[in-house]
């Protein structure tokens, strides 16, 4: 069956209400290093959709923040105090996770109570248990503590569909898992571009990642998913590099400090522009930091210069591009957007996609903050909350998370 097709369960499918819910969020998120205080609503607020179709069960949470060694790697304390304020509803912590404490909690849960466990990954089962290991993962004291407890696991976590790990996937046997309206969401917006007609899909890749951008290029081009593929920021300076054009040390050291596998990319980049060279659009003049000068694609660009933005001939080009699509895909800005004088390629590009009658998907923490600037959210069909696991996605990558929903459903029906 086609992994992209919908065959698991969803909550249309169960009544939760007085039922005991495990539900699986993803709630990572950035946290200041010094106040520790949660700095974005965006993961949290993604998630009120499920909470609340949920609100006739009693809803345990599972999320984790971080991972061991890492400065923001923090209990979900204050999670559960900011999803408190966002519901309106008491949402309870407790600093267990399996143990008897929590179970206790869960035994003495009412309908429509809140109780989110502490952070998965504080709990080595999480971490370090084979996910190929199906026996020693349901025999696990995380999965079979909890499973004894709860009716339903309802998956949400779409940002971390692409990984394998226990509070993840480890519940497919041992209850009814369930896909949350995110992940349907997501899911759903993503498949009407896979699946789109060719002839009129554009994927605009850009901004600084140019391994994940390179690998979806490839994928786009490889299996006919887009006609064209517009390419910005950091992603065209690698594509310039790989054609011949200099760069500029300042340029090439930037892709050289941030790609460990610089050189494969650069590879891959030409491999691509050999096969489909008329159907990747290159920016074709830019503004140079600091000297503000303009130059044209070709033109040897001066060791001490930034390629900051794109200009005037190339915005012309992509808007005219842009205006042909009937469903647009765009993930990075197209340059130093976050300084005032290099922001207008990108805003520029933004508002060309935002006035376009396309089908349109915004991807990228960079690409949210930089639509969230112009106030043009409500005019974009879709923005998702995904970052490795969108770009796995739509890579076609496998999704641990969506294999496992499948499994379940196919292992319940048989129980029944």
């Amino acid at each position: 069956m086609d992994q992209r097709q919908r065959d698991f369960f969803t909550l249309d499918d169960f009544d939760f209400s007085g039922k005991t819910v495990l539900l699986r969020l993803d709630l990572n998120s950035p946290i200041h290093p010094v106040t520790n205080e949660i700095m974005s609503d965006t993961r949290f607020k993604s998630h009120l959709p499920t909470i609340e179709r949920l609100k006739g069960a009693k809803l345990v949470i599972l999320a984790h923040q971080s991972r061991p060694g890492k400065t923001d790697f923090t209990s979900l304390l204050n999670h559960s105090r900011k999803l408190e304020r966002l519901l309106g509803r008491r949402v309870k912590h407790i600093d267990s996770l399996y143990g008897s404490s929590a179970i206790s909690a869960i035994k003495q849960m009412s309908n429509g109570e809140i109780l989110m466990l502490e952070n998965t990954r504080f709990f080595s089962e999480d971490v370090v248990l084979d996910p190929e290991d199906k026996e020693t993962v349901e025999n696990s004291n995380f999965i079979r503590n909890l499973s004894e407890v709860c009716d339903y696991f309802v998956n949400d976590a779409f940002p971390a569909i692409h990984r394998s790990q226990t509070s993840l996937t480890g519940f497919s046997r041992k209850m009814p898992n369930v896909a949350g309206l995110l992940i349907q969401k997501e899911t759903d917006a993503l498949n009407v571009f896979l699946k789109g007609d060719r002839s009129k899909n554009l994927a605009i890749l850009a901004g600084a990642k140019i391994e994940d951008s390179i690998t979806v290029a490839k994928s786009f081009l490889d299996k006919d998913t887009v006609n064209h593929i517009i390419v910005g920021g950091v992603v065209a300076n690698a594509f310039l590099w790989a054609s011949g054009n200099k760069i500029g040390k300042k340029n090439e050291d930037f892709i050289i400090k941030n790609n460990r596998k610089y050189d494969a990319y650069l590879q891959i980049c030409r491999q691509l522009l050999e096969k489909y060279g008329n159907r990747i659009l290159i920016p074709e003049d830019f503004v140079l930091n600091p000297s503000n000068r303009r130059v044209e694609k070709g033109e040897e660009i001066p060791d001490d210069q930034i390629l900051a933005d794109i200009s005037l001939n190339s915005i012309a080009k992509f808007s005219e591009e842009i205006r042909k699509a009937d469903s647009i895909f765009i993930n990075g800005p197209m340059g130093m957007y976050e300084i005032e004088q290099y922001s207008f390629g990108t805003f520029e590009i933004l508002r060309e996609v935002a006035a376009s009658t396309a089908m349109k998907i915004a991807g990228g923490g960079h690409t949210i903050s930089a639509i969230e600037a112009l106030n043009i959210e409500n005019r974009i069909d879709h923005i998702s909350t995904g970052g490795g696991a969108l770009i796995s996605y739509l890579s076609g990558e496998p999704m641990p998370v969506l294999e496992s929903l499948r499994e379940s459903r196919q292992y319940f029906e048989k129980v029944e």
